[in-house]
């Protein structure tokens, strides 16, 4: 090869890699890579891909909106039950309409698809706050605990500020308003099969405090030593998740990872750790991941029904299994368990017999 086509060449991957809507993974994370060969001797290493294919629990809200009132009854029973049994549950006839979901896919694949380094400066424009778009694990110490994937957690407050800038903006505060209706709606029933009706969801967990997360999951060439994002549970009452065909979602159930099967006709919830502790560890908030795919890329937009900083969570039966605490001391706690093991430890730092 010539000097010429030498530099040429460079030159052209300078350009490509500045084009590229890829976050630069293998650069960013090389000594992570050069370590996979220890971690794979790892006894644990195997199980971490064994992994059964399920159905979710599958409820249909139209009963629930306009059934009788035995199918009322019995809709509600097996929400309740989902959330008990498995932490998660998929509804359909969910009130979000088919074109509000169509479009708000459509701005997500646009907006992921402009270069890497267009979209680490995007925020200003987009009048997102600062830091909103995130990649990776900065936190990383090893394989395990890196997530492909590239995200835009935007408060619900920056969507309705940004009313009408863009059609991104207007399509995510349409679906921002249907989403934290469906939530406050499933909250609410959630409370009430446990014999406690009130207004506390409505009252603490506000616009502001809700946000939504868009996440793209690149195809990764080493998937699946790779997760598009590692284990966890979520720090939230609910999660109302819309997925695309492409899969990846698993969760823990009795021990095996459970893949669990596209419906591009539903809404996956699942119950997060405030609302285990709230409902004094009736509902589960379950343990689940994202893996990657090598030759596909997956998108998935989340809504997360969150309370004030401030709010105390506290269970209303007698004895608690929890501490009452603040929204605030969960955060700042999970964030310190982050920066210390490379994971969150979550609720368990919040249990009365651990004091």
């Amino acid at each position: 090869m010539t000097k010429s086509s030498k530099v040429s060449q460079q030159v052209n991957q300078t350009i490509s890699m500045k084009e590229s809507p890829d976050p630069p993974f293998e650069e960013t994370y090389k000594n992570l890579f050069d370590n996979i060969s220890n971690e794979k001797d790892s006894n644990n290493y195997e199980n971490l891909f064994l992994v059964e294919k399920c159905e979710l629990p599958l409820v249909d809200l139209y009963q629930l909106n306009y059934g009788d009132e035995f199918e009322r009854r019995e809709c509600k029973k097996k929400i309740a039950k989902a959330s008990k049994e498995w932490g998660f549950f998929q509804v359909i006839n969910h009130g979000v309409s088919h074109d509000i979901l169509a479009k708000m896919r459509m701005e997500q694949v646009k907006l992921f698809k402009k270069p890497f380094n267009e979209k680490m400066n995007i925020d200003k424009n987009l009048n997102f706050s600062e830091g909103s778009y995130r990649w990776g694990t900065p936190t990383a110490t090893c394989l395990r605990q890196l997530s492909w994937s590239e995200a835009f957690h935007v408060p619900l407050s920056d969507v309705s500020s940004s009313k009408g800038l863009s059609s991104l903006s207007s399509t995510m505060e349409q679906f921002a308003t249907t989403l934290s209706e469906l939530a406050q709606q499933l909250a609410r029933l959630l409370a009430e099969e446990l014999g406690h009706k009130s207004n506390y969801f409505k009252e603490t967990c506000l616009p502001n405090t809700c946000y939504l997360r868009m996440n793209r999951y690149p195809a990764c060439p080493i998937s699946p030593e790779v997760f598009g994002l590692m284990p966890h549970t979520d720090s939230d009452f609910l999660t109302i998740l819309h997925q695309d065909e492409i899969g990846g979602l698993q969760l823990l159930r009795d021990g095996k990872w459970i893949s669990v099967k596209p419906n591009p006709q539903a809404l996956v919830i699942n119950i997060g750790d405030l609302f285990q502790a709230w409902s004094n560890g009736v509902y589960r908030s379950v343990e689940h991941r994202v893996v990657t795919n090598k030759v596909k890329e997956r998108f998935s937009t989340a809504f997360f029904l969150c309370p004030s900083y401030d709010a105390e969570i506290q269970s209303f039966v007698e004895p608690s299994v929890y501490r009452k605490f603040s929204f605030r001391e969960f955060r700042q706690q999970v964030q310190e368990d982050v920066k210390k093991f490379g994971y969150k430890v979550g609720l368990p730092r919040f249990l009365v017999s651990s004091h």
